[in-house]
C-alpha cells in the first residue's frame, strides 16, 4: 500500500472564477425520460471532433454540435434487451478507421456498435456483473479497458473481439470498479478505482506480447490465452469513501470520491516492491454538492481544463495547467436542477456538454469576448 506523503499540504483552488471565461446555454434537448449517464466526444478521428454520443436505458445516440448551439441527431442504436441499461460509452475504431462505439451497462456485456450502419459489430461476454466504464487507449484505439462490478477490469481489442488481459486477482480490487483509464503517453500503464476506496496503477509491459498477438491471432477469441495481471504496481487509499473517477493528467492522476471535490496526486512508484510507494497529493478542486456517487469529470483534448457537474444541475470548470487551482467558470441554469452524471468537454473546451439524471442533455458555448 502506498504511503501518503507527509509535509507539504496540498493547494486547495478558491471558488472564485480568476480566470473567468464567459458560456451560455445554446442548447437543451430532452432525449427521454430515462437517465443519461456518459456524453464523450470522439476525440479518436479528426474528422468527427464535433461529434458526441450519449447513452442512456437501452439506447446508444450520436450527435453532431452545430454552429449557433444546433445539437443534430445523426443515428441511434436501441439494444434487443429492453431491460438493458447503458452507464457508459467510449469512442474506438477498427484498423481501417471505422467508427465504433463500446456501450456497457447492467448485463455486463458490450456492445461494439458500427457507427458506419448503426449494427452491432462484436458482443463481448466476459464479465460477471455491469460494466461501470469503458475507455479507449488514444494511441491504439483499437484497444478498451472496462471496469465492473463483478471487481476486474479487461482489456479488449475491438477488432479481433479478444478478451486480452484480466486485472483481477489477489492485488486486485475488493469491491465494484468504477473507473479506468489508460495512461495518455505510457502505453503500458492504467489506472483503475472503485468501491474499495483505492486508486490502483497496473502495468501491462512483462504482458505486451499478449496484446501484440490480439492482433494477429487466427483462432476464436475464445481460444486466446487471456492472461491474467493479479498485482498492481501501487495501491493508493487516498480517498476514504468510494473512488468513482480517475484520469490520467500527464504522470499525476485526477481522482474523485464524493467528498465535494477531485484530488491532483502524484504517485511515486518504487520498482523493487510493487504494489508499495508514495503518494504525493498536490492540489484540491473544490465541488460544492458533489457528494453523490458515479459523477464524472471530462477534459479537453489537450488536458488544460476539466468540467464536472454536481447533483444541483451546475457545473464546475477548473483549469489544470494553474497552481493554485483556478476556477474558469461555474455554470447554472434556472432550469437545470437535477444531478449531472457526466459532463463532455469539446477538444479546445469551447463546447460543454452536460448529461442528466432527468434524461436531458445541455449545450454550453464560450460566449465571444469584443
Amino acid at each position: 500500500m502506498a504511503k501518503i506523503m507527509l509535509g507539504c499540504e496540498p493547494v486547495v483552488g478558491s471558488l472564485t472564477p480568476s480566470r473567468k471565461r464567459d458560456y451560455r446555454v445554446t442548447n437543451r434537448l430532452q432525449e427521454g425520460k430515462r437517465p443519461i449517464y456518459a456524453v464523450v466526444f470522439n476525440f479518436i478521428d479528426s474528422r468527427y471532433y464535433n461529434v458526441f454520443a450519449t447513452v442512456g436505458g437501452n439506447r446508444v445516440t450520436v450527435y453532431q454540435c452545430l454552429e449557433g448551439g444546433v445539437i443534430a441527431v445523426l443515428q441511434s442504436y436501441i439494444d434487443d434487451d429492453k431491460d438493458e441499461s447503458f452507464y457508459t460509452v467510449s469512442w474506438a475504431c477498427d484498423a481501417d478507421g471505422t467508427p465504433l462505439l463500446v456501450a456497457g451497462g447492467i448485463n455486463g456485456i458490450i456492445r461494439v456498435i458500427d457507427a458506419g450502419n448503426e449494427k452491432i459489430h462484436k458482443s463481448f461476454v466476459g464479465h460477471g456483473d455491469s460494466v461501470n466504464e469503458i475507455r479507449t487507449q488514444s494511441l491504439r484505439p483499437s484497444l478498451v479497458l472496462s471496469a465492473s462490478k463483478d471487481e476486474s477490469v479487461r482489456l479488449w481489442n475491438v477488432q479481433t473481439g479478444i478478451c486480452i488481459l484480466i486485472f483481477a486477482g489477489a492485488g486486485g480490487h475488493r469491491n465494484e470498479v468504477l473507473s479506468v483509464d489508460f495512461h495518455p503517453s505510457d502505453i503500458y500503464r492504467i489506472a483503475s478505482c472503485g468501491m474499495d476506496n483505492t486508486v490502483k496503477i497496473w502495468s501491462m509491459k512483462e504482458f505486451w506480447t499478449y496484446v501484440e498477438r490480439s492482433f494477429t491471432w487466427e483462432g476464436l477469441p475464445s481460444q486466446f490465452p487471456t492472461k491474467y495481471v493479479q498485482f498492481p504496481v501501487l495501491i493508493a487509499s487516498i480517498h476514504t469513501n468510494y473512488v468513482d473517477c480517475n484520469r490520467w493528467l500527464g504522470d499525476f492522476i485526477l481522482s474523485k470520491s464524493v467528498d465535494n471535490e477531485f484530488i491532483l496526486w502524484e504517485p511515486k512508484m518504487k520498482e523493487q516492491s510493487p504494489g508499495e510507494g508514495t503518494v504525493d497529493i498536490l492540489q484540491k478542486y473544490p465541488v460544492p454538492d458533489c457528494d453523490i456517487w458515479f459523477i464524472k469529470l471530462s477534459c479537453d483534448f489537450h488536458f488544460n481544463a476539466a468540467a464536472i457537474g454536481n447533483r444541483e444541475g451546475k457545473i464546475y470548470v477548473w483549469e489544470l495547467q494553474t497552481s493554485p487551482p483556478s476556477l474558469i467558470a461555474r455554470l447554472s441554469h434556472v432550469q437545470s436542477k437535477s444531478p449531472i452524471r457526466q459532463t463532455a468537454m469539446s477538444f479546445d473546451g469551447s463546447t460543454i456538454l452536460s448529461c442528466c439524471e432527468d434524461g436531458t442533455i445541455w449545450r454550453w458555448d464560450t460566449v465571444a469576448t469584443a
